[in-house]
């Protein structure tokens, strides 16, 4: 099996989210949306990361500073996504295994579905290889374009596609593998010819086929994985689908949620098995809860907060940077007279 690497990029400013924080670090259920993308490639098997940063690259940088396998690749002028890629050549040049392209504003990414991504390359031994999407709604997505036969014949832009291709609803939401000297070599060519005046990795991929290399297109992208952040609205959507995934993740280990839609908790935080969740709990933070637990409603554990195990929490408590013990009973009048006597010190 070849040696595989991944390049995220991360260097975009999003202007339709009016933010002065980079795109990449704005939280989704209590992380920034990059460390659900590195996540994934590393679940897939991917531990060498090259991560492209520019706007705010300082931030994100530093967020992720105890990542000691990451390597930061500056693209100091927003280019496109393929002048982003080729931001690495100094790095890969003569790297001869397989290269994952990523884009770091896609939170809902699924490990599994990168794996299976690089798993259909390296069985095809394609030259490239694309996971791909089926959208009712395909309005901002580049849209696959295959022959009679199937096979792809490349990608189109949004912006530049025709009235007929715009009714395309397979769609590429930006999951890439690539043989790593034809990925480089086929960059080296690309020119800007379209609306934005831009590089685009498609348009590598669109000589990669010219070449007449090999190149695959597996429809295995759920649509709300597909889901990539460029608007606050993008962010809530994102946000929703993500709580209920942890909820769900939850629920399969053993915790009780009464009512899920009226519940948030936090992706870092832990529950130990038989753990009840009330109605109307927010949980936000590094929050650990042991087993056996009752927790609400109308309860707020912030950061900090460590409950063991068949402790009660009661209704209307607010609790941070505590450690209840084992069997603990606790109300919002016990939370009240705690927080006073440490006023009081």
């Amino acid at each position: 099996m070849s040696e595989k690497v991944a390049i995220i990029l991360a260097a975009g400013i999003s202007s339709r989210m009016n933010t002065k924080l980079p795109k990449v670090l704005h939280e989704v259920c209590g992380r920034p949306m990059l460390a659900y993308v590195i996540d994934a490639c590393r679940q897939a098997g991917v531990q060498k990361l090259y991560i492209i940063v520019g706007y705010g690259k300082e931030q994100v940088i530093e967020y992720f500073k105890d990542d000691k396998k990451i390597v930061w690749v500056e693209q100091k002028e927003q280019k496109g996504t393929g002048h982003a890629v080729l931001c690495c050549k100094k790095y890969l040049a003569d790297f001869t295994g397989d290269t994952l392209v990523i884009c770091g504003d896609m939170p809902l990414i699924r490990g599994e579905i990168v794996k299976t991504l690089i798993e259909k390359h390296q069985k095809e031994t394609s030259a490239a290889t694309l996971a791909t999407a089926i959208l009712d709604e395909p309005t901002g997505y580049g849209r696959i374009i295959r022959d009679s036969y199937g096979n792809i014949q490349g990608i189109v832009e949004e912006g530049d596609c025709t009235g007929q291709q715009k009714t395309i609803k397979e769609v590429n939401p930006s999951y890439y593998c690539f043989k790593n000297k034809i990925l480089f070599e086929a960059l080296d060519k690309i020119k800007p010819d379209n609306v934005k005046k831009e590089y685009y990795l498609t348009d590598a991929l669109h000589l990669i086929i010219k070449a007449g290399h090999k190149v695959v297109a597996v429809t295995a992208v759920a649509a709300e994985d597909a889901i990539g952040v460029n608007s606050r609205q993008h962010l809530s959507e994102a946000g929703k689908i993500m709580q209920r995934r942890i909820q769900e993740g939850f629920m399969k280990s053993g915790v009780t949620i009464v009512d899920p839609p009226n519940t948030w908790i936090d992706a870092r935080t832990q529950i130990g098995q038989d753990s009840v969740i009330e109605p109307f709990t927010y949980i936000h933070g590094q929050v650990k809860i042991g087993q056996n637990c009752r927790v609400g409603p109308f309860a707020y554990l912030r950061d900090g907060a460590v409950l063991e195990d068949k402790v009660v929490l009661g209704v209307f408590t607010e609790v941070k940077n505590i450690h209840l013990k084992a069997g603990s009973v606790v109300n919002s009048e016990d939370v009240k007279q705690r927080y006073n006597k440490g006023a009081e010190k």
